[in-house]
């Protein structure tokens, strides 16, 4: 599909049909990167996990990653099912 690049004050931009938008599940944000020369544009899509890795090393030296909860599971405990 061929579509037009249009001014956007200092920027410029393309218009992207609502149809394409919906067929991507594409809402407010998108992720725009280059590949090889090429423009991929994907849905944004929030990564809450992202620095997980940092916190947990950080709650490490600070002797923070104890459990709150055994975890030991009793399996002979009366009533238990599976």
């Amino acid at each position: 599909m061929k579509v037009s690049i249009v001014p956007i004050g200092n920027s410029k931009g393309i218009r992207i049909p609502k149809a394409v938008l919906q067929q991507c599940n594409i809402k407010k944000h998108v992720d725009i990167e280059v590949e090889n020369g090429h423009m991929v544009i994907r849905p944004y899509h929030e990564r809450p996990r992202q620095n997980w890795g940092k916190a947990f090393e950080k709650m490490h030296k600070n002797n923070d990653d104890q459990l709150i909860i055994d975890d030991n599971l009793d399996l002979e405990i009366e009533d238990w099912t599976w």
